[in-house]
């Protein structure tokens, strides 16, 4: 009953935002809160706080899938994953304990191993939301299918919030490895570049490929036996504390992230060589530059632009303004949207969330 009342009271509220024209701002764990835009309407805004709609709705390890409300903190999920031998296949990254199921999905984040096991829209099965009308409903399920043309759950990952508040949510889960462990390899990076994109044309067990000053990481994971076969192929040093640097990375709590400037997320072909004359951190087998940077905005997405990619502006450093501490603030962090696909995008938010009180202007400035 409880659960009830509080799908009916963030329901009541989305219908009190439309009726008083009010914008509402979703937050679940606030722990990526810095990503997008800045919220440029708050003058008349409220928060719209989804950590009252928690817990896990039903669990089946040998489906291989689980369903729970969008504020069941995602340390308990992947807590009782493993209690089961089980993951999140793609790696959501916290930035916080509050860290919630339904932040991991509207970000649509996912770490290391996302380019060989998929990212956090493929594995998204069914979701329950709010339109931006005050309206509760259910799309998918907890099966793979997509109905009349639109994977509509599928739609609600990365949107950050723009299309509705996420209620429930369905993900397929996957077994974990039995044997993990990962090889340091010192190379320059146009080697550590090729060898990458050799290896993705091996059938060795590769679960995660990055490269940092100087030093290619090999992650492994798989069955006992493959694993050591694929060690002694690749050679180079074993890693120890492996976890310990995959989650680093991930959360970026690493030493590289450390830095009093912007940081960029490039996600290119993993054939593409980004020369910024600045240092980086190549993660996603080559496809995704971390790129520490002040350089003008133009230069940057023209530089990504040209490997065939887009660049986004991930993250700001602070700045002491009037003695507040303000994020360095940019109009759109996101890549520019193509007239097609910027029509595309608007038709979708009309249709989900037609007086736009959702997150406007979170994913871009007029959406």
């Amino acid at each position: 009953m409880k659960s009830i009342n509080r799908t009916q009271e963030l329901q009541d509220r989305v219908r009190a935002a439309v009726n008083d024209k009010t914008m509402l701002e979703i937050v679940g764990g606030n722990s990526k809160h810095f990503y997008g835009n800045n919220n440029t309407n708050t003058n008349k805004s409220e928060t719209l706080e989804t950590r009252i709609h928690q817990g896990i709705i039903s669990y089946e390890p040998s489906e291989l899938v689980i369903t729970a409300r969008a504020g069941t903190p995602l340390k308990d999920i992947e807590a009782l994953l493993a209690e089961n031998n089980q993951m999140l296949p793609f790696e959501p990254p916290h930035f916080s304990e509050h860290a919630t199921l339904g932040g991991a999905i509207a970000t649509g984040l996912s770490g290391s191993r996302r380019p060989f096991t998929g990212s956090a829209r493929d594995f998204v099965l069914g979701t329950k939301i709010i339109t931006g009308k005050g309206e509760s409903m259910s799309f998918g399920g907890q099966v793979m299918k997509n109905v009349a043309g639109y994977d509509v759950s599928r739609l609600m990952v990365g949107a950050l919030g723009t299309l509705g508040v996420l209620l429930e949510i369905s993900i397929k889960v996957l077994p974990l490895p039995n044997t993990e462990l990962t090889q340091v390899i010192a190379m320059s990076q146009r080697d550590a570049l090729q060898t990458m994109h050799e290896l993705n044309q091996t059938p060795l067990p590769l679960s995660a490929l990055a490269y940092e000053n100087e030093k290619l990481y090999i992650r492994l994971s798989g069955a006992e036996s493959a694993v050591h076969s694929a060690q002694k192929k690749i050679s180079g040093e074993t890693l120890v504390h492996a976890d310990k640097f995959w989650q680093q990375l991930n959360e970026q709590t690493h030493p590289f992230f450390v830095e009093d400037k912007s940081l960029w997320r490039l996600s290119v072909p993993y054939t593409a060589n980004i020369d910024l004359d600045e240092t980086s951190f190549i993660d996603w087998a080559g496809a995704l530059y971390w790129v520490h940077s002040d350089k003008a905005t133009e230069e940057i997405r023209q530089k990504a632009i040209e490997q065939g990619g887009a660049a986004t502006l991930f993250n700001t450093p602070l700045v002491e303004t009037h003695q507040v501490k303000t994020a360095n603030n940019i109009k759109e962090r996101f890549p520019p949207l193509q007239a097609k696909i910027k029509q595309f995008q608007i038709n979708l938010k009309m249709r989900f969330d037609p007086y736009g009180i959702l997150n406007y202007g979170r994913l871009y400035s007029d959406l």
